[in-house]
């Protein structure tokens, strides 16, 4: 049985500003994945520490200081460390200017969402690209 996805959403570094984040997330929840959102004045480390405990499948950096080219490098090479590259999804959203964010992309962000893009295509990019656990029967046969 496949269970939900779990979605980690972050706001990172000073940046203030939530509410995109929050919209995000209750329209993520809307569309069936579990959502587990931070709050403000995250460190990169914070935000991996907390996605390996919670056993996330993704993990989403909201970002509108400016800061989402070190901020991610710093989530990036902190997945490397802890072996989860290649089983965290990392997305990063807000304002990134678009040469950024293909830069970002190259160096492992899986997507880069801006401030116009619609909830249904964040939660198709995840539905299609997050590698699914499978949660334990515990009722198999035999026992």
């Amino acid at each position: 049985m496949r269970r939900k996805i779990r979605v980690l959403l972050a706001k990172a570094g000073l940046d203030g500003h939530e509410r995109g984040v929050r919209i995000v997330g209750m329209g993520l929840r809307e569309a069936g994945m579990e959502v587990i959102y931070t709050g403000l004045y995250n460190t990169p480390e914070m935000i991996v520490k907390t996605a390996i405990q919670e056993d996330v499948d993704v993990i989403g950096l909201s970002t509108l200081s400016g800061g989402h080219m070190e901020l991610c490098s710093r989530i990036l090479e902190l997945l490397k460390e802890e072996g989860k590259e290649n089983e965290i999804l990392f997305i990063a959203g807000g304002i990134i200017p678009q040469d950024e964010g293909e830069m970002l992309k190259r160096t492992g962000v899986s997507e880069i969402f801006r401030e116009a893009t619609r909830i249904e295509e964040i939660a198709e990019f995840i539905e299609n690209n997050v590698k699914q656990k499978v949660t334990p029967s515990t009722n198999q046969e035999g026992e």
